[in-house]
């Protein structure tokens, strides 16, 4: 189920969407997953979405235009450009795994021993996962440090008639920034078979370049930790949120001088083949944006990368990230996407 809450509640006197009776008279014991987590705050205005994977205790068939997949098989076609969406991608992103004793992370490690040759960094990221101690920062450490930043600034938006915003041009067939950047504001007309409502016009979000969103991954006493950004945008919900890398939505890097670029851009664009446990072109949400496409990098940092970082990045492993993403609205949009696509094979 992929719907506004206009969708199900039928405002535009459409059909109701399919397989809704399940999710809105779920039982706890059918819920597996439930989260209220952030889109894109560069993008929207303290926008949320409910998050919800359950099992049914009823049948439930898969009806036309539908599927049923494996995890196993979601994560394979994540490696293909641009098949699985950006829905899908932060709900999958939610999936725990359980919780391991010590006992069982020692069996786990005498496996990886014997068996890491063959994919060294699938096991060395799922034991990331696996271990909750070894970590750079504690959780505390980490949960102290987002609560400084987010006390320490003050989001506040105004909003403004778009006839008096700088440097944006409003045309007879869109609205674009007078250099041709960022994004223009596009009109469509839209008609698809098989949805709530056949056809509709609607205002679409065309970006001026594809982007890029990187985490860069480095071995920390021996245990994968991932280089998250505390990143304040316009549409936060709670000011601060917890970002890749890098994260370049609109492309703008390409014609920005080397100073002004980014922390880390340069050393991702460099980044060998060796180095690139996965690169693949994901979508961005199909209704609301045109053909809206961004790279996708989890980058394996070399030796010599410091370790040391400035005041807005800190060091996570994906046990710690995992536990983040339980909560609202810490991890962003862009960082769920890209911790949905790791897999362990």
């Amino acid at each position: 189920l992929q719907a506004t809450k206009s969708n199900y509640t039928r405002a535009h006197g459409g059909a109701t969407p399919q397989y809704l009776e399940h999710f809105m008279d779920a039982k706890p014991e059918e819920v597996l997953l439930d989260q209220l987590q952030s889109e894109q705050g560069a993008r929207f205005l303290a926008k949320r979405n409910r998050n919800i994977i359950i099992e049914p205790q009823r049948p439930l068939s898969a009806m036309r235009n539908f599927r049923w997949l494996t995890l196993g098989q979601i994560k394979r076609l994540l490696r293909q450009p641009n098949v699985i969406n950006m829905d899908t991608r932060t709900v999958i992103s939610g999936i725990s795994y359980g919780e391991f004793d010590d006992r069982a992370e020692y069996y786990f490690d005498l496996f990886a021993t014997h068996f890491s040759t063959s994919n060294l960094p699938a096991i060395s990221l799922l034991r990331s996962f696996l271990h909750a101690g070894e970590s750079l920062h504690s959780l505390e450490e980490i949960l102290s440090w987002v609560t400084h930043l987010r006390s320490r600034y003050e989001l506040r938006v105004s909003r403004k008639p778009l006839a008096e915003l700088r440097q944006w041009q409003i045309e007879n067939d869109c609205i674009r920034h007078q250099a041709n950047r960022f994004f223009k504001v596009i009109g469509t007309r839209v008609d698809i078979r098989g949805r709530e409502v056949r056809a509709w016009s609607q205002p679409l979000i065309e970006s001026a370049q594809e982007g890029l969103l990187a985490f860069i991954i480095k071995p920390i006493n021996g245990i994968y930790h991932f280089l998250v950004q505390a990143k304040l945008e316009p549409g936060n919900f709670d000011i601060i949120e917890f970002a890749p890398t890098v994260q370049c939505l609109t492309g703008n890097f390409r014609d920005t001088a080397p100073e002004k670029r980014p922390p880390y851009l340069d050393y991702i664009l460099t980044a060998q083949p060796q180095q690139l446990l996965f690169d693949t072109m994901q979508s961005e949400e199909g209704g609301r944006f045109f053909q809206e496409q961004n790279r996708n990098l989890l980058v394996l940092a070399d030796e010599d990368f410091p370790l040391e970082t400035s005041e807005n990045y800190r060091w996570m492993t994906l046990n710690q990230i995992k536990q983040f993403i339980r909560f609202n609205n810490y991890l962003n949009m862009q960082a769920r996407s890209l911790i949905s696509a790791i897999s362990f094979t």
